[in-house]
């Protein structure tokens, strides 16, 4: 049970990094963008470490206050969810 926790958390990570980084390229391109709706979504949604890892690696969304406070939030909030279950789990 607590590998596939970690195993679907990690794959809502990379899932939000990709998003960053589609929506970087997408900007720099010119093209249709992701909504903001979305980025936050997928970061509250477990994804808060990709997406401050895509804020970092892709320089995207790094001047917007909400994403500022909120990637970095939802990561801290979502390792430790993710903490406090696994030890919940196996003990």
């Amino acid at each position: 049970m607590i590998p596939l926790c970690w195993m679907l958390f990690t794959a809502m990570n990379v899932f939000t990094f990709s998003l960053y980084g589609a929506d970087k390229r997408r900007a720099c391109q010119g093209a249709r963008r992701i909504p903001e709706r979305t980025l936050l979504l997928a970061t509250w949604m477990m994804g808060g470490v990709g997406a401050y890892g895509g804020m970092r690696v892709f320089h995207h969304k790094t001047r917007h206050a909400v994403f500022a406070v909120s990637a970095p939030v939802a990561a801290a909030a979502s390792l430790a969810v993710m903490i406090l279950a696994t030890a919940a789990l196996s003990g």
